[in-house]
């Protein structure tokens, strides 16, 4: 069995995709895992028995991973970065568009199922489940008699009389009520879903009292298509909230020596401060409704992540929310002494949340970050400067705020499981 990698240690025993890398930082293999940890080690475990996995073991050179905050996130994201970076050892997923959406439009007003967003419209997806789609899609068409046909028959064309066609043949084509249809359907998948698969429910025992069992087998694959496509609408999602860990875990080569090196002096430039900046320390706090309370620190060493310096904290001294005091004692133990400090530490906030910490290390280099507004305040602003997102330094330190944001999320997620089991 070849060695698992140092590297597992850090993993999280959490949902997400992981990524197996070569020695020059290439992307060879990407896969999805309800537990990072335990999925990686077992591809250590067949390395002996399982010739792909040899194959892929003697080549890889590190590994790296994303958390999502689901299952269907992680299949999801899966899909789009093998489609994007076709890694030599993926043989699924890597040609043509994974996903379908459906989409409503306006004009003409239809419903179709596409693979790509290139109508203006009303999309719902992207669904990985192909299959799923269709039969949901073409459910919404049948229940709602929404097809349209190019034919001109003054009393409907055979589709109409069955059920099929909308009636658009007809010379008198009820315009507004084929749009109150379309209506209905949109509402369907967006509004109260789960009415609608309980609508499906009723007329299924309706069929099977009646003895039609054909159609009530035919409305069960529906509503099994049905209830994946609304798992797959509830998650929302949208691979953008993944773009800093994306960017973190996929470069394909570290910072060259004269970029880390360009990139320390612009924050030392940027901040004022007397030496460059090649480590640096970012915090965050993270609750639900003032249960839970936890914390994370990540670090960066010359713009990357640095995951064996990456720490998690449940909140020991705290029952109710107070995010000046939970930042206080999150970065009490994190710092024995001056020595362990980085070149600059990072607060997820604004000027309370920093005077809150710089009370706690009077001798550390401190700045706060602001969501949304993107304002940095410090000793040399103050009053708060927006970062200007498009420049290394913007680039750097939002990719840090978000990074630990997101793996403050997903600690606080696991201890609300685990509380719940």
């Amino acid at each position: 069995m070849k060695n698992t990698p140092k590297l597992e240690k850090s993993i999280p025993k959490l949902t997400g995709v992981y990524l197996f890398k070569d020695k020059n930082g290439t992307i060879i293999y990407i896969g999805k895992a309800k537990n990072l940890q335990k999925r990686v080690a077992s591809y250590f475990q067949k390395y002996s028995s399982d010739w792909k996995m040899k194959l892929l073991l003697d080549e890889y050179s590190d590994i790296d991973f994303i958390l999502t905050p689901t299952e269907m996130e992680s299949l999801l994201l899966e899909a789009q970065l093998i489609q994007q970076y076709k890694p030599k050892f993926n043989v699924l997923l890597k040609e043509g568009q994974p996903f379908l959406y459906i989409v409503f439009t306006k004009i003409p007003p239809y419903i179709e199922l596409v693979r790509n967003k290139q109508k203006r419209g009303i999309y719902f997806g992207p669904f990985l489940q192909k299959t799923a789609a269709r039969k949901t899609y073409q459910f919404l068409m049948q229940t709602f008699q929404l097809n349209l046909c190019n034919k001109k028959i003054e009393n409907g064309c055979l589709d109409y009389h069955i059920g099929n066609c909308a009636g658009s043949c007809k010379s008198n084509f009820d315009h507004e009520e084929y749009m109150f249809r379309i209506q209905l359907a949109h509402d369907a998948l967006k509004n109260n879903q789960q009415d609608f698969i309980q609508k499906i429910k009723d007329q299924m025992s309706s069929y099977s009292k009646t003895f039609e069992f054909e159609k009530a087998q035919r409305l069960n694959e529906y509503l099994q298509n049905v209830d994946l496509i609304f798992s797959t609408i509830n998650t929302h999602f949208n691979a953008e909230k993944f773009a800093a860990d994306i960017a973190a875990a996929s470069t394909p080569h570290p910072l060259k020596h004269e970029e880390t090196i360009n990139l320390a002096y612009a924050i030392k430039e940027f901040l004022h401060l007397p030496t460059p900046i090649n480590t640096i320390d970012c915090f965050d706090i993270s609750h639900f409704q003032s249960s839970h309370l936890v914390g994370s620190c990540i670090r960066f060493t010359h713009g990357k992540p640095d995951k064996s310096f990456f720490r998690r904290f449940a909140i020991k001294s705290l029952t109710q929310q107070n995010d000046y005091a939970a930042l206080q004692e999150i970065v009490q133990r994190r710092y024995k002494s001056k020595n362990e400090y980085p070149d600059l530490i990072v607060i997820d906030g604004g000027k309370g949340q920093l005077n809150a910490v710089k009370h706690v290390l009077p001798n550390a280099c401190i700045v706060s970050l602001a969501k949304q507004e993107e304002i940095l305040f410090c000793k040399a602003y103050p009053e708060g400067i927006h970062l200007d997102v498009k420049t290394p330094v913007g680039k750097l330190f939002i990719a840090l705020r978000d990074y630990a944001h997101h793996f403050a999320i997903s600690y606080h997620r696991l201890k609300r499981k685990k509380a719940l089991l």
